[in-house]
């Protein structure tokens, strides 16, 4: 039996649902759920440099927070180098998307300001027209950083992070010992310090 509506004296037929037109709601489209690969997890890398004379002894430090950590030194070496180089061995023992966080502004200004993209413009010289320093560390660095998912973040040094603590440490003690050494278990809770034994 079919259907009506009555309006007054006037019966209307109702059609069955099957002959209804759809009813058109507003467009919106419906939000897509995100497809495989664009959700990215990154490592986080804390990065650190300590120089004793700034040219003198110098040593770099890196390390993922409850993970892997290395350590370096130069003999005759300035606190940037110490800084760039750091990241550079981060970069080059860790694959896929990275979170380097660093103390330097100077590593961190020239991704996030992109002084690089000036420098190769002027062929190597800086915004005064002198030739960049360190060329010998920031083109393979560069060369790393821009083709891979890498964002730099900048923390306080010798402030209250733990982690930055720790590559700083590590830096300093490479610096004074000239020496090298790589390891696990770096410190993972703000509750806890490195101590002579993570050494």
């Amino acid at each position: 039996m079919q259907q009506q509506l009555s309006f007054g004296n006037e019966a209307i037929p109702v059609p069955p649902v099957a002959e209804r037109a759809p009813v058109r709601e507003p467009s919106v489209p419906a939000p897509s759920p995100p497809s495989v690969g664009t959700l990215t997890t990154r490592t986080v890398v804390y990065t650190d440099g300590a120089c004793s004379g700034n040219p003198g002894p110098g040593g770099w430090a890196w390390a993922v927070p409850g993970g892997a950590w290395a350590r370096g030194a130069e003999a005759s070496s300035t606190n940037q180098r110490m800084e760039l180089r750091a990241v550079l061995e981060a970069v080059r023992s860790l694959p896929g998307p990275l979170e380097v966080v660093s103390d330097s502004t100077y590593v961190v200004n020239c991704f996030r300001d992109r002084w690089w993209a000036g420098w190769q413009k002027r062929n190597w010289r800086n915004s005064q027209n002198k030739p960049v320093a360190n060329r010998d560390i920031w083109e393979p660095l560069i060369g790393l950083v821009i083709p891979r998912d890498i964002v730099f973040r900048w923390v306080k040094g010798h402030g209250t992070d733990p982690i930055n603590g720790y590559v700083d440490e590590l830096a300093v003690k490479s610096a004074r010992t000239q020496t090298a050494d790589i390891g696990q278990s770096s410190p993972n809770s703000p509750s806890r310090r490195p101590t002579r034994n993570d050494w």
